[in-house]
């Protein structure tokens, strides 16, 4: 029997509806339009850190940006910043540009930013091309490792440098991104690399607040602590020697060094690579960790000193440094280093300063005698690094000059006579250390206010570093107030120091010339100034140093001098009168009265009382007179 079909079997069934092409690149590009949008919004807003790589600190000059460090470090709220090295904008004509570029051994840890190894080259450097307008930038960064350098080597390569050093290595497994750190990202170099590029970009750093913000409101509050910031990024976290990570961790720095070097390499830019080094002989490992394979870190380290004491000093070093290789915490950075430091070299025809094989030629077995702690060389230490690469640049012919090798009395006093280093920075580096020893690894964590009860401050001195050190001062601040300090007290050569450290450091601020100066003229410190003086009008010559370089150079009997630089007082200001009543004298002082009689002149009709000077007119009147006849 045939049913009969209903009218909704009747129905056709509905044709599936087809959109047009760009329908469909419309959808996708819309997420991409809402987040552009979203992108332009928050920076018009300014919303999170400014992470470009540079920035003004004049109109004519840049520094490393203080918050480039919050691409490595998201979870840290302290950052570190670098020695904030100043340099042109434009490159000089004659300039003669370094970058300097690692982690805190590099950066001068305890002694930044003014006791690092780039201040024994910068002063060789000026000794030996004075010609030039030498800049030496150092922008090495606490617990950061290769990933940081790699980040910043296109910026760095974009300032038009003549040369690169770089001294790392420490730092690759709990600096930040690195394999074992608190701020890792994985072990995937890829993953790392997009995310440090993705982080320059507002919507990023949203994204990252958010989860924070989130993160906080599930999480029991956190005690403040104080101590290293490696101390913080470390963790605890053991690394066996030969395990899956500690051999990630020689990957990671491999493959970041090739990228470094292949930037440098097709941009021209030569580098010098350093060996490091680390306290082999005084420093006992910090964990010892045996395995089936290997001893205990310590036993091996104690068959070391044995060794050295029946005077068997190779093998002694040898067994000092397989106990730092067995050490599971990984502070010091393992000899696997050194040798990937040394290949990366010979693979790019690439100079390597090889301090670890200097050092030990001259001291043996490293030990307290060159560093404050674990792996941090003393200021005698960073000497030495210093003189190293510099024989590495000699050797490789990267200095423009004939001679570029300095006399043995420069090395001999360049600890003492051309250190820009004070008894403040000499308290600040002594409170580091403290801090450095009496927290992990080298005893238990502590708050700050426990930290903070080790010191006890004596003198203003000890009070301003303790300010530093609690982060109520920067390093300027504390100088300055050290300046005003000695200047109070009449201690003008001590507060001329601190000026001229401050200077050294930001040779680029007119008002601590200025302001030394007039203090300095007040207190009639005239043969102490006088240097001084000259240094200001080499930086800028002005109405003020012009006028002071040619008074004192006529109360020393150097008229020639005094009459160049009087007039060209004069020329900045015509109304100076004792500018021209010593103009006025210098000229008689050569026998030259019918030109002092009319500079005299002058003066008395700006200053019709200016002291002494209607007697000088009468005594030039009467010499005139004299030669008339």
């Amino acid at each position: 029997m045939l049913v009969p079909k209903t009218n909704q079997q009747n129905e056709k069934s509905p044709i599936e509806k087809k959109y047009p092409f760009w329908f469909y690149i419309v959808t996708i590009l819309i997420p991409f339009f809402l987040i552009i949008t979203l992108e332009i919004f928050l920076r018009l807003f300014n919303y999170g850190a400014d992470l470009t790589q540079w920035i003004d600190i004049t109109n004519d000059r840049y520094i490393l940006n203080p918050e480039v460090s919050r691409k490595y470090f998201t979870e840290t709220e302290s950052v570190p910043i670098s020695n904030l090295n100043s340099f042109d904008k434009i490159k000089k004509e004659n300039g003669y540009r370094i970058f300097i570029l690692g982690g805190s051994s590099a950066a001068g840890y305890p002694f930044s930013p003014n006791g690092d190894f780039s201040q024994f080259i910068t002063s060789r450097l000026k000794e030996v091309i004075p010609e030039k307008n030498i800049e030496v930038i150092n922008i090495a960064l606490t617990a950061t490792n290769s990933y940081t350098i790699l980040d910043l080597m296109p910026g760095v390569i974009e300032q038009n440098p003549d040369l690169i050093l770089i001294y790392a290595g420490h730092n690759e497994y709990y600096g930040a991104l690195g394999v074992g750190s608190a701020e890792s990202l994985g072990r995937s170099r890829t993953i790392v690399n997009v995310q440090l590029y993705l982080n320059q970009f507002k919507l990023t750093m949203l994204v990252r607040d958010i989860i924070k913000y989130f993160g906080n409101l599930f999480s029991s509050a956190e005690k403040k602590t104080s101590g290293t910031l490696m101390s913080r990024m470390a963790r605890e976290k053991l690394i066996p020697f030969e395990s899956e990570t500690y051999t990630d961790g020689l990957n990671q720095f491999t493959e970041n060094m090739i990228d470094v070097l292949e930037l440098a390499q097709n941009a021209g830019v030569p580098v010098i690579l350093g060996t490091i080094v680390s306290n082999l002989k005084d420093q006992k490992p910090f964990v010892s960790k045996p395995t089936d394979k290997y001893p205990a870190a310590d036993k091996v380290f104690e068959q070391a000193k044995a060794a050295m004491n029946r005077g068997l000093f190779e093998t002694a070093d040898s067994l000092f440094r397989f106990a730092k290789n067995l050490d599971a915490l990984r502070f010091r950075a393992p000899e696997k280093i050194n040798e990937i430091i040394l290949k990366l070299g010979k693979k790019f025809n690439s100079p390597v300063a090889q301090i670890d094989d200097e050092l030990k030629k001259e001291y043996g077995t490293l030990g307290n005698i060159f560093f404050i702690d674990h792996l941090h060389p003393n200021l005698k230490g960073h000497q030495k690094i210093g003189l190293i690469f510099w024989n590495e640049m000699v050797k490789n012919k990267l200095i423009p000059s004939k001679n570029p090798v300095a006399t043995e009395a420069f090395n001999d006093s360049f600890l003492t006579k051309d250190l820009h280093y004070s008894l403040l920075d000499s308290t600040i580096a002594a409170y580091r250390i403290i801090i450095l020893k009496n927290d992990w690894p080298f005893s238990e964590p502590k708050p700050v206010r426990t930290m903070l009860r080790l010191f006890n401050p004596k003198t203003v001195i000890d009070t301003l570093a303790l300010k530093v050190i609690d982060n109520k001062y920067t390093w300027e601040q504390a100088h300055r107030n050290a300046a005003l300090y000695y200047l109070k007290n009449k201690r003008y050569s001590s507060y001329l120091f601190e000026i001229e450290i401050l200077l050294h450091q930001y040779p680029f601020i007119q008002e601590y010339y200025e302001t030394t100066t007039v203090s300095l003229l007040q207190a009639k410190q005239f043969e102490l100034i006088y240097s001084f003086i000259e240094k200001y009008y080499q930086f800028k010559p002005t109405a003020l140093n012009t006028k002071w370089i040619g008074i004192i150079s006529l109360s020393k009997g150097n008229a020639d001098k005094a009459i160049k630089f009087l007039e060209k007082s004069r020329n900045y200001n015509s109304n100076d009168a004792q500018v021209l009543f010593n103009l006025a004298g210098a000229y008689s002082m050569q026998k030259k009265y019918r030109d002092a009689l009319q500079v005299i002149d002058l003066c008395l009709k700006i200053s019709p009382d200016f002291p002494q000077a209607a007697q000088l007119k009468q005594q030039l009147a009467a010499a005139v007179r004299t030669i008339g006849k």
